[in-house]
């Protein structure tokens, strides 16, 4: 049975884009593979009574977290523009990334969305920046018109009550197991769970 992680990632989530920006590789060397699962933070803050991002929310919280995603994509050779609105509405994203079946397919979707969105500052829940990253990941843009059928809206919101079963609470979030992992300072500690499993 082949090695697996569960990467759960939410677009608008700094953290996330630097998580996803190296998991692939990090996990190929430990023989692992990558599930790539979008879900949407909104309904998740909305059960802990907050209805914005705890950085909006808490003006020192977000200061640090900025300066902070500011050297870790220096250290890291990412490119980083702080995109405005933030957070940006990932609605679209998300169920764009469930409509590509394959994992590594998404897994290129998802990359090319985090540029756009955290290295070019663009807003990704415009439709021709959705384009621009089905383009560049090398997938068909009739994908974007399956984001309003019913069985991906349907698809995305069992992603949210699968949250709530798995107990998640931020993002990005690793399920390797059943231990959780949250938080990209943990994907290495995750990656080397999931490799002894």
């Amino acid at each position: 049975m082949a090695k697996t992680i569960q990467f759960w990632f939410e677009f608008a989530s700094t953290y996330s884009y630097l998580s996803a920006m190296r998991i692939e590789d990090a996990a190929q060397e430990k023989g692992v593979s990558v599930e790539w699962h979008p879900f949407l933070l909104g309904p998740v803050f909305a059960d802990q009574g907050w209805r914005n991002s705890p950085f909006n929310i808490y003006p020192a919280k977000g200061r640090y977290m900025w300066r902070d995603m500011e050297r870790l994509c220096a250290a890291r050779g990412l490119p980083f523009v702080r995109p405005d609105p933030f957070p940006q509405n990932s609605l679209t994203a998300a169920r764009l990334t469930l409509a590509i079946e394959q994992h590594s397919e998404r897994a290129a979707f998802v990359r090319a969305v985090y540029r756009a969105e955290f290295g070019q500052g663009q807003d990704i829940s415009e439709k021709d920046v959705l384009k621009r990253c089905l383009e560049t990941a090398g997938l068909p843009l009739n994908i974007l018109n399956r984001t309003q059928d019913a069985d991906i809206k349907a698809a995305l919101f069992a992603q949210s009550a699968r949250v709530k079963e798995l107990d998640l609470f931020g993002a990005p979030s690793f399920l390797a197991g059943d231990e959780l992992y949250w938080g990209d300072d943990r994907l290495d500690a995750a990656l080397d769970h999931a490799a002894t499993i």
